[in-house]
């Protein structure tokens, strides 16, 4: 396993890839689990062994290691686990997994299930479709087990879920989106979380489309205010992701406190997140009447003067000249701006609609 092949991607392009695991197929053959180099590792899948270009091993030489060198080559390396579920059912839509979640042993053969169906309002993952419809017969929940905190344009809710008090529902969300993300570490302790679920609603009910947690006490001096961010497959690409990130500010602004969010962050959530922060910058910027400095830009939208700074300078708008720092707005930044507003309207949140205080953490030290 762990050689170096190439497997065929998609088409006539074969690609080189690694071994992870191999399981029996049908005439004897085996199907391989194989990640694509250079590829993100949800595009991980099994693969035929009739798709390997066979004789194009570039696997090295075996070569004989020090207990010192073998040691430092296992520390710190991240153990890469074979997905585990080919589909879920959720609601009206089906999803095919990215990563490997640890489901109970009890839903799964081998480590392994074909399908699993989870109950869209509770979360509670189940083998069959028999069982799903009993389960209905008797979940009584119709929105997520928390108070609802905001509703705007009629249909989109948020409700915060207080990990402590919903612990249940509060691990089954941290399996479900295990599942698409693969940098998040599943732990069963969620009391320390607040979770802010983003809901579609219509008669039947509110329906989850995603989520984003944050700690209720940030640990040491770092203000977080966004531990984890995930919109499901099928509500990805309608804005709903810079929808959770503008809550998650909105929710700093009456916390009057900046906040940014906890690293690493998804491949995906990273290319949110700039996308988001350019946005809103460049639109101040657009926009303003009088000079601003970093400072301003921070205290107007709660962004940390490092996540300003940083977004300015990727996006060549804060520059160096002559001995001090200018914003420079060129006009192929304003119009590459304007066509992405355009294109992809800027998802806001209306600070009238959210009824919301801040949880107040009391010390317990003694």
């Amino acid at each position: 396993l762990e050689a170096k092949w190439k497997a065929r991607y998609q088409g006539d392009e074969f690609v080189e890839c690694e071994v992870l695991d191999r399981r029996a197929a049908a005439g004897g053959t085996f199907d391989y689990y194989v990640h694509f180099k250079d590829f993100n590792r949800r595009l991980d899948r099994w693969v035929a062994e009739s798709d390997f270009r066979l004789g194009q091993c570039s696997s090295p030489e075996p070569r004989k290691r020090s207990r010192k060198a073998r040691q430092e080559s296992t520390e710190g390396k991240i153990e890469i686990l074979v997905r585990n579920i080919e589909w879920i059912t959720f609601g009206r839509y089906e999803m095919q997994p990215w990563y490997f979640s640890p489901y109970p042993k009890d839903l799964l053969v081998d480590g392994r299930a074909d399908r699993l169906l989870v109950c869209e309002f509770c979360l509670t993952p189940l083998r069959s479709r028999q069982a799903l419809e009993r389960h209905m017969t008797h979940c009584t929940l119709r929105h997520p087990p928390g108070d609802e905190i905001y509703r705007h344009e009629g249909n989109l809710s948020f409700f915060e879920v207080d990990g402590d008090r919903e612990r249940q529902y509060a691990r089954n969300l941290c399996l479900l989106s295990r599942l698409f993300l693969d940098h998040k570490m599943l732990t069963w302790d969620v009391d320390p979380f607040l979770f802010y679920v983003l809901c579609e609603t219509d008669e039947r009910g509110c329906h989850m489309v995603g989520y984003f947690s944050k700690e209720k006490e940030a640990a040491g001096n770092y203000n977080y205010n966004l531990s984890c961010i995930m919109t499901l497959p099928p509500f990805q690409k309608k804005g709903y992701g810079k929808l959770l990130i503008s809550f998650s500010y909105e929710l700093s602004k009456k916390e009057n406190k900046v906040g940014t969010p906890e690293r690493p962050l998804s491949d995906l959530g990273l290319l949110t997140y700039r996308s988001y922060w350019e946005d809103v910058l460049v639109e101040i910027l657009c926009n303003a009447t009088e000079p601003l400095s970093l400072q301003d830009l921070s205290d107007m939208t709660c962004f940390t003067i490092d996540d300003v700074e940083t977004t300015l300078k990727e996006s060549h708008i804060l520059q160096y000249r002559k001995g001090a720092h200018y914003f420079m707005l060129s006009p192929r930044t304003i119009d590459h701006h304007k066509k992405r507003v355009a294109k992809h309207p800027m998802p806001r949140i209306d600070p009238q609609a959210l009824h919301w205080t801040p949880l107040v953490v009391q010390d317990q030290r003694t």
